[in-house]
């Protein structure tokens, strides 16, 4: 590959002091206006079309007319440092003819000097790794673009949402109470599920076990049956309880019991959608039946009762010394537990994922998962006044959102980093995914030495199916292959709220989240009887359960009015 004779990039002054608690509301809205016209395609574009091409449409390559330069606030990551020789850059800059005036901050406090960088009013154009929520203290302040006003001009993003039935879900997730949403999200043709249980699978071909147990029940007697061979062992020594007690067992569970828990919960409003309205989770006959099956997995001798407090380090060391065999974990967990197998000289031990059972509520995967677990980025209001702003939504378009551009992102430069051959693609002698992960023997990391498969260019590995399993191992691959048989729950309505809802909310789901979290743990170990469960919902009523899920109904009904006239709920 030829290199672009100019540089590629100019780094500023990277951000290495975490500057806190800046406020963001009052800044002025330095770009567009959310009445400037874009919901009606008559947005003026004069004096900003700079290096924009005149015809850009689905599959194009984008290709400015003139040498650009966006402004980025840049994730540098600790595994893959910043490096400006980076063939991403060189490539871009050669194809493309874009280059990068970057402004970077480390993965550790990135969130602190993120909104740094917004409260001082002078964000960068393009505001990278911002997963949907994080968005929304900048957007009373105007300092962020409102880009649902500006999709139109990005056709291979409308052209995916459109052919992958993403608009609910961009609706329930990322749409403000005005109707309009700030980030451009990370989109995936299909949801990858990556969580499970990790069993030994030395243990398991020993007694004959599923690696697709049927039901939750059938789960449960296979684990006896691993307790009755090793009966001075518990089976389940899990992972993953600070702060939500089994988060990621229960999150991976959940929708087979009919609700969201766990990670779930958590991350989210700790509503739950039954069809007609909103109800609290953590309250719901679901919820109780999902913590007896825990419990009951206790009282057998089954579950190790410390599982919903231990650090995931003793989880760790009681699976990797012997001690028990079965961990939550996803497939990365595999190989990582392969060596420390081998550290610790078990030799005979082996690891496999188990495709997560259906439950009494069926067999069933949570909704979203294609939009809401993956980052995406913002644009600062300002880029609406550049030069380049038509180019800038242009290439954002290209690189993010085209099969070509996140083809780019992931594999690199074809012929440099990788092959094709009849649509299968593989890695040239030098280069591979991790070490010795693709490609052993390979010298050159495709992050670390090429910029390519890095989270700020390419969020969650977002995109096609055949793109997003094109790195897989076939165990991995097998595995997923196995989730996908599953049904996807309906996504939830959306149920934004306003800015002085969210004050009193956030008071009210931290109330109610602490109580669910203590007494999901004394459930499920036995520190307290389920037959308290009465008790309990009322202690979630007197922390004002209640008056919460009112809130959470009242903005579904009003934004569901305000998508409905297509209009602002101001």
């Amino acid at each position: 590959m030829t290199q672009h004779a100019g540089a590629p990039m100019r780094r500023r002054r990277g951000i290495t002091a975490l500057v806190a608690g800046l406020a963001v509301a009052g800044l002025a809205l330095t770009g567009c206006s959310a009445d400037d016209g874009g919901d009606d395609g008559d947005f003026d574009f004069t004096g900003k079309d700079v290096g924009a091409m005149a015809d850009f449409g689905v599959g194009d390559t984008f290709e400015a007319t003139e040498d650009v330069t966006f402004s980025m606030f840049y994730r540098d990551h600790e595994a893959y440092p910043l490096n400006e020789d980076w063939p991403f850059f060189q490539a871009l800059a050669e194809n493309q003819k874009v280059s990068f005036d970057i402004e970077s901050a480390p993965r550790t406090g990135y969130e602190d000097a993120r909104s740094a960088a917004i409260a001082s009013g002078n964000a960068p154009e393009i505001i990278t790794v911002t997963y949907p929520g994080q968005e929304t203290p900048f957007v009373a302040g105007g300092a962020i673009l409102p880009v649902s006003d500006f999709v139109q001009y990005m056709p291979n993003f409308t052209d995916k949402v459109e052919k992958w039935g993403l608009q609910d879900d961009i609706d329930a997730v990322l749409r403000k109470d005005d109707g309009k949403y700030y980030l451009l999200p990370g989109i995936s043709e299909i949801n990858v599920p990556q969580y499970s249980y990790v069993v030994r699978k030395d243990i398991w071909d020993q007694l004959g076990l599923s690696y697709a147990p049927e039901t939750f029940d059938d789960f449960a007697d296979d684990l006896k049956k691993v307790k009755a061979a090793y009966p001075d062992k518990y089976v389940i020594s899990d992972q993953y309880n600070d702060p939500d007690p089994l988060g990621g067992a229960l999150n991976f569970a959940a929708p087979n019991f009919g609700i969201t828990a766990g990670w779930g919960l958590a991350a989210g409003s700790g509503g739950w959608w039954n069809g007609d309205e909103f109800v609290y989770a953590g309250a719901t006959d679901e919820y109780k039946s999902l913590l007896e099956y825990y419990h009951g997995l206790v009282e057998d001798g089954v579950l190790n009762p410390a599982s919903v407090t231990q650090t995931d380090d003793d989880a760790k060391a009681s699976f990797f010394n012997g001690d028990s065999f079965v961990i939550g974990g996803n497939d990365q967990f595999l190989p990582q537990s392969r060596t420390s197998f081998a550290e610790v000289g078990n030799t005979e031990a082996d690891v496999a994922l188990v495709r997560v059972p259906a439950g009494p509520a069926g067999d069933h995967l949570a909704s979203g998962g294609r939009v809401d677990g993956l980052p995406g980025l913002m644009i600062s209001a300002k880029a609406a006044e550049q030069p380049h702003f038509k180019a800038l939504l242009q290439f954002i378009d290209w690189l993010y959102y085209s099969d070509e551009g996140q083809e780019f992102a992931k594999w690199g430069v074809e012929g440099l980093t990788f092959e094709k051959s009849g649509g299968t693609r593989t890695l040239t002698a030098d280069w591979d995914r991790a070490k010795d992960l693709l490609n052993p023997g390979a010298t050159k990391l495709l992050n670390v030495d090429g910029g390519f498969a890095n989270g700020a260019f390419m969020p969650a590995e977002g995109g096609t199916e055949e793109l997003r399993l094109s790195m897989m191992l076939p165990e991995t691959r097998e595995f997923v292959d196995s989730m996908l048989t599953k049904e996807q729950l309906p996504t939830a309505p959306a149920a934004p709220l306003t800015e002085l809802e969210n004050e009193q909310a956030g008071l009210w789901k931290t109330a109610l989240l602490d109580i669910v979290r203590q007494n999901t743990a004394a459930f499920i170990n036995g520190d307290r009887p389920l037959s308290e469960w009465d008790a309990y919902v009322d202690e979630l009523k007197s922390a004002n359960l209640d008056q919460y899920v009112d809130m959470l109904n009242e903005a579904q009904q009003r934004q569901a009015k305000v998508l409905s006239e297509g209009g602002s709920a101001e």
